[in-house]
Order: structure tokens, then C-alpha cells, then sequence
């Protein structure tokens, strides 16, 4: 899993509690980061907040779905925001501050394709 968070301490957090359920996780600090580090085939999900600085996290998954033609990029936008109206296709919307249970629900939303 690709985490994209701009704030340090919030970006370790998330790494580690995704590593303490098991996952293996690697974090950078900007979308221009992540577009860098993003690999096909090499995350299965992208998590990115949503107000990132230049290039915000719905602009991140945009981008990565178009520049590596995939079908189908699950994201879990962890955000301060509140979930848009219509919910994003194979995306799903975790509110901060979150829990390692939230969080865990999250990831099982992304593996069963619900939206949230």
C-alpha cells in the first residue's frame, strides 16, 4: 500500500498501524512523491489525503488511474473533509482523526468493493 500524507507524524502513524494489521506499507509526503513511487502491479492501494499541497489526493488517483491505465485503482481518501454527495467509483472516504479499527474497516470496503 502507497500512503501519501503531507504531515509527518500523521504519515508514520498510518504506516504503522497498517503494518501492525499485517500490511506492507511505505509512505511518502506529496502527490509528486507518490507519481514518482507508484509502481503497476507493485500497490494494490493507494491511500492519499485529500488536501494535499499543489495536487490534492482526488487529483493524485486521477492521475495514476490515467497515466498507468488501470480499470479499477482502489484509494482510501483519509481526510478532515466531508464525504462528497455521490461516492467515488472503488474509492472509499475515512474520516480524521480515524482508528486502527476504522481503518481496518476501510481496507475490508476496498478488498469487497463496497463503497463508503
Amino acid at each position: 500500500m502507497l500512503v501519501v500524507e503531507d504531515d509527518a507524524d500523521t504519515l508514520a502513524a498510518t504506516v504503522e498501524m497498517l503494518q501492525l494489521l499485517g500490511h506492507w506499507a511505505t509512505g511518502v509526503r506529496s502527490a509528486e512523491s507518490a507519481k514518482d513511487r507508484f509502481y503497476d502491479k507493485a500497490f494494490d492501494v493507494l491511500m492519499t489525503d485529500v488536501g494535499l499541497p499543489a495536487l490534492s489526493g482526488l487529483d493524485l488517483a486521477d492521475i495514476l488511474r490515467t497515466r498507468h491505465r488501470l480499470d479499477k485503482l482502489d484509494v482510501i481518501f483519509a481526510t478532515g473533509r466531508p464525504a462528497p454527495p455521490t461516492p467515488i467509483p472503488n474509492a472509499v472516504w475515512l474520516q480524521k482523526p480515524f482508528s486502527v479499527e476504522q481503518l481496518e474497516a476501510a481496507l475490508a470496503r476496498t478488498r469487497s468493493g463496497l463503497p463508503a
